[in-house]
């Protein structure tokens, strides 16, 4: 892809650049009080979602174009660029005529090619900055798939955003990291600048600062936090959002290390190296859970504990399985029979109780 610098006037590039302001644009005096607030703090590019499309209908879906007067009151009071997220092509064309700075397009968005190319389509020919969230479900190609589509409608000052991905299994997180995947995409394209979401990612405001370092430890180019001035009281969203002094106090104590290297240092691998054996333990977890419903089921239905039949059927399908992933089927045997064995233990124990 062929990239220019999404800097703005008066925007370094110096370790965090921040994005702060408001899950959804509510009222007047909720956008100008929270946009005073944060520029006082240094924040220099304000965010606020105007449309708002939520998982189920009923909620609240954004103020729409209204809020964008309040943008342009941002802008003119507090000098700060805004940026919002963008859906479809009236989306583009009112944020446009708004004199919006900056775009970026939702995780919902970026997983369907139709509505990126309609995105892609209307930003033909203008010159502005567009940041792409990862899609909701994790599959890099069509992340990539997105930035591709605005590139080829001419569009050069493009980022990333990675908000996590969605999963059944909630876990700790709203959406799960997978640090892999945006490590994957600067590998293939290191100058992409990316941000990070970790109030998305996290769901819930005491998770933002931790993942916020995480990120600067992975040498992401900034965070794009929501920031709210009243987060107890909000219309979207509210576990999620911090006040704007709280966000001060997370940014004061981020460590940023200089370290910069156009590809992946030992740090990076051994994180992702971290990133896989948290998922393994982690399903490991929920296979024992399983494994102890089946004990359960097994003791009321008064039911032997081993079935060497279902064994060795799992032994030979997943012996197959590893060569065509390039792993040795004898290791593979090792481990799945060191995880029978513990499922085994667990279902006994369950109907010894």
């Amino acid at each position: 892809m062929e990239l220019e610098s999404i800097l703005l006037p008066g925007i370094t590039a110096e370790r965090p650049i921040v994005i702060a302001g408001p899950c959804s644009i509510e009222t007047e005096e909720q956008t100008m009080n929270t946009a005073k607030q944060l520029a006082e703090k240094g924040i220099k590019i304000f965010r606020g979602g105007i449309w708002k499309p939520r998982t189920k209908p009923g909620g609240f879906e954004g103020i729409g174009v209204p809020g964008l007067a309040w943008m342009k009151q941002v802008k003119k009071e507090t000098g700060m660029y805004t940026g919002i997220e963008v859906a479809t092509a009236l989306h583009v064309y009112e944020a446009l005529k708004a004199g919006i700075d900056i775009l970026w397009i939702g995780a919902r968005t970026s997983a369907n090619p139709f509505a990126v190319q309609e995105i892609a389509d209307a930003l033909k020919g203008v010159d502005i900055p567009v940041l792409i969230k990862n899609p909701v479900n994790p599959d890099i190609e069509l992340w990539i798939g997105a930035f591709e589509r605005l590139n080829n409608a001419g569009l050069k000052r493009l980022g990333a955003i990675h908000r996590g991905f969605s999963s059944y299994d909630k876990k700790i997180y709203r959406n799960l990291p997978q640090w892999h995947i945006p490590i994957e995409l600067r590998r293939r394209f290191p100058n992409l600048p990316i941000f990070c979401d970790p109030s998305h990612i996290g769901g819930k405001r005491e998770l933002i600062a931790p993942i916020s370092q995480q990120a600067m430890d992975m040498n992401f180019d900034g965070l794009i936090i929501e920031s709210h001035c009243n987060p107890d009281a909000a219309w979207s969203d509210a576990s999620q959002q911090i006040t704007p002094e709280v966000l001060e106090y997370i940014l004061n104590l981020l460590v940023i290390r200089q370290e910069t290297q156009t590809t992946e240092n030992l740090n990076e691998l051994r994180k992702q190296i971290d990133e896989c054996d948290n998922n393994l333990l982690a399903e490991l977890a929920k296979r024992m859970r399983i494994a102890r419903e089946i004990g359960t089921y097994k003791k009321e239905h008064n039911m032997p504990v081993l079935q060497a039949g279902r064994y060795n059927e799992i032994l030979d399908k997943y012996a197959i399985q590893a060569t065509s992933c390039g792993l040795d089927p004898e290791f593979i045997k090792k481990v799945f029979e060191a995880i029978h064995e513990e499922s085994v233990r667990q279902q006994v124990e369950i109907i010894n109780k």
